[in-house]
């Protein structure tokens, strides 16, 4: 990688080294691809919801690009469902990982080392885009005008992050509960380690959301998650956790002022003329 990061980029890049060094277990573990085979087993939940859309989507044969791979977990998944899958990751230790779980799987994968903002992908080069949990980490602006870039004219782009409305993150960030009960709060959810939340991190707004949906069509689908799953309870509460997801759906009308996550797809708006 030969562009120059930027102050971000590079605390990013030196946190996950670090989380790279702690997580070489995973190599030594069994990859799982139960999300695959039932997706609607845990329908409470974002992540299996997002492989119930993916499942149902075709993408045997289609390009994919997966947005910050990380240890590859979503590159894998997808080219077992068929696609031909390129992904990328800021960190050079997180992408040893995911090179060698792809290997190890069997399993014929494009890994690239470069940032989200300034990709070396050929333009109108993938029918479908995957970010999970990495447009908080971006400049979202810069990020989104590479991922149209890289995309061909009405590619499907899925996005899975972390969220908070302006409104409930300004109670998050109060005094009480910064310095009382978040202390708290964070040990009983994470558990007594270090949380991966990095320095420059932060929860989606409903004005990001506004950023990335200026170059897209109408949504094809959203849904809300995480009322108070993540935020005051652990997701491995399951009954809660259904709960939780239950009662959002309830309150659709305003779930977007009460969730903590949010899953949604829609089209790249992009006119056909600019394919080459």
């Amino acid at each position: 990688m030969n562009t120059e990061l930027t102050d971000r980029q590079q605390r990013e890049l030196e946190y996950h080294r670090e989380h790279a060094k702690l997580h070489k277990s995973i190599l030594s573990a069994p990859f799982s691809w139960g999300v695959l085979e039932h997706p609607d087993r845990r329908w409470w939940n974002a992540y299996w919801a997002m492989y119930g859309y993916l499942v149902g989507c075709d993408v045997k044969g289609k390009n994919v690009l997966v947005v910050g791979c990380g240890f590859g977990d979503d590159a894998l998944r997808l080219a077992k469902l068929g696609a031909k899958v390129s992904a990328f990751d800021l960190s050079p230790d997180s992408l040893e990982i995911a090179r060698a779980l792809a290997l190890r799987e069997g399993l014929d994968i494009v890994f690239e080392e470069m940032p989200a903002e300034q990709m070396t992908f050929e333009a109108d080069t993938f029918d479908y885009v995957v970010a999970r949990d990495i447009l908080h980490h971006v400049d979202i602006q810069r990020t989104m005008r590479e991922i149209v870039r890289v995309a061909k004219p009405g590619a499907v782009f899925v996005v899975n992050e972390i969220y908070s409305h302006s409104t409930t993150d300004r109670i998050r960030r109060s005094s009480l509960i910064q310095k009382v009960l978040y202390p708290r709060m964070q040990r009983f959810i994470y558990g007594p380690g270090k949380p991966y939340i990095t320095e420059d991190e932060r929860k989606l707004s409903e004005f990001d959301l506004a950023e990335i949906m200026k170059p897209l069509e109408p949504p094809l689908f959203t849904k809300h998650f995480n009322f108070l799953v993540t935020r005051v309870i652990p997701d491995r509460f399951e009954q809660l956790a259904k709960a939780d997801r239950l009662l959002l759906r309830a309150l659709r009308p305003v779930a977007h002022l009460l969730a903590g996550r949010v899953l949604f797809s829609a089209r790249i708006a992009k006119p056909a003329s600019s394919v080459q």
